[in-house]
């Protein structure tokens, strides 16, 4: 599938949730926590944000619940998980951010090795 076979961009927390969970299930606190570090502290997914978008990637199927597990402390976490269409919607939006980034370092704002300056 190609980036334009889904309704691409995606939200930015869409976006960054998606990408969080494509390295396995986690709880929402750990979504929350990875969605920062993956962003260096420029997304704070807030409570609200955070399942307002879980719920609609739920309804829509990019993602699924992978059950309830105790946590320290006897509380239950709900667990999710990309889903095959969730994780080929991720990978087409990063593909599309992918050719925004080589467009910008083709038009020299930005270098064309990370880190470098122009």
């Amino acid at each position: 599938m190609t980036p334009s076979d889904f309704d691409l961009p995606l939200t930015p927390a869409a976006f960054h949730i998606l990408l969080a969970l494509a390295d396995g299930e986690k709880h929402g606190y750990a979504i929350m926590q990875d969605v920062t570090a993956l962003s260096a502290g420029q997304v704070h997914l807030g409570p609200g944000s955070l399942y307002g978008t879980i719920k609609r990637l739920l309804v829509d199927g990019w993602i699924a619940e992978a059950g309830e597990r105790a946590a320290e402390g006897d509380e239950r976490r709900r667990y999710y998980r990309l889903t095959e269409l969730g994780h080929r919607i991720v990978r087409a939006e990063a593909l599309r951010l992918a050719h925004l980034v080589d467009q910008a370092r083709a038009r020299r704002l930005l270098p064309r090795t990370a880190g470098m300056d122009l």
